[in-house]
């Protein structure tokens, strides 16, 4: 697996003050874990952005700390966000041991074509976007693949259990969530009328009624 790079400086700015940091286009972060003590560092934002996209929750980076020799290999663990604007305000680096299985969220890369949709018209229903997986950080996949071409009618599902993935790798999630599935397509049914409805129309056609009776009568006249 190639390992994306990350070099962070230390950071002597703490607490509310990190804002000035912010508006000078540079994110506090923050790495903890293992055996080392925890470190507040910052980096460029532009350059934080780009490697948030590249590596997501489930790839991990080297980081290496300016003044520092060694690197340490790290997952992104928690990414907060502005309320407003969504830019990134903080994000935290855990920092795990290569020999140790880790846990991630691995995002779901859906393939192929559901035959249930391209010809009975139903809709593609994608119940998970990701799956936990357990695994040694330099073996986490990027991504679990599912074929959806299998799904030829409306009963077929995929769930959990029907996964397949490598033999170092471990689903957390539960074996009886469904994954995905297609579903018939919605029927418009008519509206039937109400009872007040109902009586009124009926009302209308007895009315109706008597004024024939009543024109067939003066036509006799």
């Amino acid at each position: 697996m190639d390992v994306v790079s990350l070099k962070l400086t230390p950071r002597e700015v703490t607490g509310k003050k990190v804002a000035s940091l912010r508006k000078k286009g540079v994110t506090p972060v923050h790495v903890y874990g293992g055996s080392a003590s925890d470190l507040s560092l910052q980096v460029d934002s532009p350059l934080l952005r780009r490697i948030l996209l590249e590596v997501g929750s489930n790839r991990p980076l080297s980081v290496q700390v300016e003044g520092k020799t060694e690197e340490d290999i790290c997952f992104v663990r928690e990414v907060q966000r502005h309320p407003v604007t969504d830019e990134v305000i903080h994000v935290d680096f855990l920092r795990v041991d290569v020999s140790e299985k880790v846990s991630a969220e691995v995002p779901i890369e859906y393939i192929g074509e559901a035959p249930a949709v391209r010809t009975l018209g139903g809709t593609l229903i994608e119940a998970m976007s990701s799956l936990e997986v357990e695994a040694l950080p330099m073996r986490m996949p990027q991504s679990i693949v599912v074929d959806v071409s299998g799904l030829d009618d409306f009963e077929k599902a995929i769930h959990v259990s029907d996964l397949s993935v490598s033999s170092d790798v471990t689903i957390l999630s539960s074996e009886e969530e469904l994954v995905v599935r297609v579903v018939p397509p919605r029927v418009e049914e008519e509206p039937t009328p109400s009872e007040e409805e109902a009586a009124e129309s009926a009302e209308v056609e007895v009315i109706s009624k008597e004024k024939d009776d009543e024109d067939d009568d003066d036509k006799e006249d």
